[in-house]
């Protein structure tokens, strides 16, 4: 599912970078954390520790990166991104620093109002990827902000009306919402958007109360078939591609031991300007030091962005879910 931004003759030009920087063997997707500071409160995540002080060393201007690496896609995330107020002439800058770059923005959806929604929009944002684990309740309390979902079931609608095009939920694949993720997915076709998924890990400070264990997968393995045959009956409203999604029941019985290649087509770029394989190691050093990254035997997460970058190329699939078009539909 493109962004409303882009017509389907993009589409070579994106496959024509992709493979020019593949073949170059440099990063196609650059995640640029532009905070690490957050006010959410979520019990899998620590960034919300770092203490306000922190923005003092957060880099104003992230162009001169983007225009060194020129990747394909770019991320905008942290912590909470939204809790910079320069933000838009960040996403400028950089948009206009690296010609036939997409650009994305992850966040929790709490500060995103119809208005800073418009803001970034007009500044060059082509997709905004929305936390969303739960349709009740709990994403309020697992967020700790009350209220929380209601106001993203409001806002997503009205921002669609105005005409923005490319809104996706970004969902968190964890031991007790595998009951929610075909609603999860149904709410985003009826709102003219998507899903993307990926799967809890307690990497990021030892909380495991969340994650799928090995062993009986049964439920894990029901969900998956069912996220997959929602795809063959109606493309582009996940945008995974089927082989991430196929390989999460082999993760969690430990039986993924290929090695991570995180690090390769995609790498990180914290606040104050260094480079990182992963979201969850620590810096290597100033973005001007990059070389490349080998690939590691790591097991510690299967998150998207670790599955997406071994994903092979399955080319019927992905056009397929690149070139459909989602509008809003009723329930399924």
């Amino acid at each position: 599912m493109l962004s409303s931004r882009y017509r389907p003759w993009h589409i070579p030009l994106f496959l024509a970078k992709y493979g020019w920087l593949r073949l170059r063997k440099r990063p196609v997707l650059l995640n640029f954390e532009v905070t690490m500071r957050c006010n959410a409160r979520c019990g899998f995540c620590d960034y919300w520790r770092t203490p306000d002080s922190a923005r003092a060393t957060e880099q104003a201007d992230f162009a001169a990166i983007a225009a060194h690496f020129r990747p394909m896609l770019v991320t905008f995330t942290g912590g909470e991104p939204l809790l910079r107020r320069d933000l838009e002439d960040i996403v400028r800058r950089v948009r206009a620093a690296s010609k036939y770059t997409y650009v994305q923005l992850i966040t929790h959806g709490a500060m995103l109002t119809l208005e800073r929604a418009q803001a970034l929009w007009d500044a060059g944002v082509d997709q905004f990827n929305i936390s969303l684990d739960y349709l009740d309740g709990r994403h309020d309390a697992a967020r700790g902000i009350p209220g929380l979902t209601a106001r993203l079931l409001d806002v997503v609608p009205r921002m669609r009306a105005a005409g923005i095009g490319g809104v996706r939920f970004n969902t968190v694949i964890k031991n007790d919402n595998l009951d929610q993720l075909i609603g999860i997915v149904d709410t985003a076709a009826r709102l003219g958007g998507g899903v993307n998924f990926s799967v809890y890990t307690a990497l990021k400070n030892g909380n495991d109360a969340f994650a799928l264990q090995g062993g009986d997968t049964a439920a894990l393995e029901a969900a998956i078939a069912s996220l997959l045959a929602y795809k063959r009956r109606r493309a582009g409203v996940i945008t995974n591609s089927d082989w991430y999604l196929e390989q999460i029941p082999r993760w969690v019985r430990g039986e993924l031991t290929e090695p991570c290649e995180s690090g390769t087509t995609t790498i990180h770029i914290d606040p104050q300007g260094r480079v990182r394989r992963c979201p969850d190691f620590p810096a290597d050093g100033p973005w001007q030091s990059y070389a490349g990254y080998q690939p590691i035997s790591c097991d510690a997460c299967y998150y998207a962005c670790r599955g997406e970058a071994q994903a092979p190329l399955r080319i019927a699939s992905r056009v397929r879910d690149v070139f459909a078009t989602v509008t809003p539909a009723a329930h399924e």
